[in-house]
């Protein structure tokens, strides 16, 4: 499905019955990969996928992409599905997005899963976000990137999304006073040597989210929920978002 909005070509897939989970990829990557975790939709979710601001199927002619004006794009693209609750996944850039929409529409997000989402980029990160090039991912990554990211100069696009971001504070900068707003019941998932972001990002994200849960994933990297940890996140986060846990 595409729909125009917010002067963009916006592509979302929807798969499954049941309730509405929006999943959020990260940084280069595209609404598909929530296949990479889950082998088929969970029961009794549909899933909600869309490819983010400038990312596989959807446009972004202005170059312009910022972590915000993607939580408003989302924000349009529920309203046209007409989705006033739901249940969220949100991986690294995708995480970012997601903390936007729980503060800008507290009573949209039911429940939601952040992963490897900062309330600020420290300065490691910075370093790597002003050099980031196609080098450093690899011929095989950049491979998968050139099968995601197909319109001609799209992926120099992005690298350049990731570069100018080494720059800008007005963003991505969750000050507690901004987390306390959240309304939505909250897990954190952080891997403890992830080479981007600290764990101790995530623990004053716990700190600062009223209900909210933190869960350090030991000798876990960036984004550690893929390949072999996989089953554990699905079995961790299906529990979470069925509720019951008790803060």
């Amino acid at each position: 499905m595409m729909i125009a909005v917010n002067g963009i070509d916006l592509f979302c897939d929807t798969t499954g019955d049941g309730e509405p989970l929006l999943w959020l990829h990260g940084g280069m990557g595209c609404g598909a990969d929530w296949q990479f975790i889950f082998k088929v939709p969970p029961a009794g979710y549909r899933i909600v996928a869309p490819d983010l601001r400038g990312h596989g199927e959807t446009t972004n002619p202005s170059g312009a992409f910022t972590f915000r004006q993607c939580a408003l794009d989302l924000i349009a693209l529920l309203r046209h599905l007409q989705i006033d609750r739901v249940k969220a996944i949100g991986l690294s850039g995708g995480g970012i997005a997601l903390l936007h929409l729980a503060t800008m529409e507290p009573s949209l997000v039911e429940r939601m899963v952040v992963v490897s989402a900062p309330p600020y980029f420290p300065e490691q990160a910075r370093a790597i976000q002003r050099t980031f090039s196609p080098a450093m991912l690899g011929e095989a990554e950049m491979e998968r990137m050139r099968g995601r990211h197909t319109r001609p100069g799209q992926l120099e696009q992005l690298f350049a999304s990731v570069r100018s971001m080494a720059d800008t504070y007005d963003d991505v900068n969750f000050t507690p006073p901004l987390l306390s707003t959240i309304a939505a019941e909250t897990l954190i998932v952080f891997g403890d040597r992830d080479f981007l972001y600290p764990v101790s990002l995530a623990v004053d994200l716990r700190n600062a989210i009223p209900h909210s849960y933190l869960w350090v994933v030991p000798n876990g990297g960036h984004g550690p929920v893929f390949g072999d940890a996989a089953a554990r996140f699905v079995e961790t986060t299906l529990s979470f978002l069925r509720g019951g846990w008790n803060a």
